[in-house]
């Protein structure tokens, strides 16, 4: 005879799985000290610019149906004003299933970064993105210095300051 399942357990069950996963997934991701995968290597849809004598360059992955991402994106386009001409660059991946959600987004929202389209999410399952947005600030040598998981207004903008200008001031 089977007992009945106690409510009480299912709620803690529910709690484990909820809070277990998402941490799971965040520990399998691309970290500090690790390379960076090479762009090239995945055709992305788009144009990447030259990143000979890049010395920081800020990869964010992005979807169209993220909010944060939209909260994210004049950021990245100021930061990319602020630094142009200092070797800074800021590339966002997109995730989008559709290219016409991206198109939609970016006609609301034009930015002066490159953006290009992860179309056979092959970048981004390499990557292990945990959540959208996801980045990573890389230097000069292609190694992922600092990672961002989500995106929290003024204190991720500033964060970013400081460690492009930290980045800035270790590569001659």
């Amino acid at each position: 005879m089977k007992r009945p399942v106690h409510p009480l357990f299912i709620l803690t069950l529910g709690f484990v799985l909820a809070t277990a996963a998402p941490s799971a997934r965040a520990a399998d991701a691309l970290a500090a000290g690790q390379p960076f995968p090479a762009l090239t290597e995945f055709a992305l849809e788009g144009t990447l610019p030259d990143l000979a004598g890049a010395k920081v360059v800020i990869v964010d992955f992005w979807a169209s149906w993220c909010a944060p991402c939209k909260a994210s994106f004049p950021v990245y386009d100021q930061l990319q004003k602020d630094y142009a001409g200092k070797g800074v660059y800021v590339i966002a991946v997109n995730v989008d299933q559709n290219d016409k959600q991206m198109a939609a987004f970016l006609k609301k929202q034009p930015v002066g970064f490159t953006v290009v389209r992860d179309a056979g999410a092959k970048l981004v399952a390499r990557v292990k993105v945990p959540t959208m947005p996801t980045s990573f600030v890389v230097d000069a040598k292609w190694i992922v210095r600092f990672a961002h998981s989500g995106f929290h207004g003024e204190e991720t903008r500033r964060r970013y300051v400081e460690q492009i200008d930290q980045l800035l001031q270790e590569t001659p």
